[in-house]
């Protein structure tokens, strides 16, 4: 004769050790949709204040990369030549982003003879931007707010920073 009360606890205690086992409602397998930012992209800027606001054809293109970081290089790198940007950007909403990214600055060389010592460009400073970016719906394009910091070879801030609005578009096939 086989006394059923005696193995209750022993089904309950199996039932429970299985249910621990079984799947969740998240699959955790499953990879996360990639943020809708990730790509390269292409921005024209507009600065209404500081040393960038003469300029009235300045781009950017950016590469926003999975792991949070991009990379921003700019149609002025060249004048003065300087290095591209780089930095980091996140998710704060499903079409909102913010990003901060930075680049050297470069001064002139006071004399030609400069040039052919070695000397060159120089670095004088660093720049920081950061930029509110607000994705259309289509995820084709987006526009933008943007600050500009400007910090000299000491880390103090230096005068030109400012603010800029932007409009960028994703580059495809």
């Amino acid at each position: 004769m086989i006394d059923h009360k005696s193995r209750r606890p022993r089904f309950v205690h199996l039932l429970v050790a299985l249910s621990a086992c079984a799947p969740t409602s998240r699959d955790d397998a499953t990879p996360a949709a990639p943020a809708p930012l990730i790509g390269a992209w292409r921005s024209k800027l507009q600065f209404t204040s500081g040393a960038f606001a003469p300029i009235k054809n300045l781009e950017f293109m950016y590469v926003f990369n999975a792991g949070g970081t991009l990379t921003e290089s700019s149609n002025y790198d060249g004048a003065p030549p300087v290095p591209p940007a780089y930095g980091v950007w996140r998710q704060l909403s499903p079409l909102e982003f913010e990003a901060k990214y930075a680049f050297y600055i470069t001064q002139p060389p006071k004399r030609f003879q400069d040039i052919t010592g070695g000397a060159g460009w120089l670095p004088i400073g660093h720049g920081v931007f950061t930029e509110r970016i607000r994705l259309a719906r289509d995820g084709n394009s987006f526009e933008s707010s943007m600050s500009y910091t400007a910090f000299d070879s000491l880390g103090a801030p230096a005068a030109g920073g400012g603010e800029a609005t932007g409009r960028g578009t994703r580059i495809g096939f």
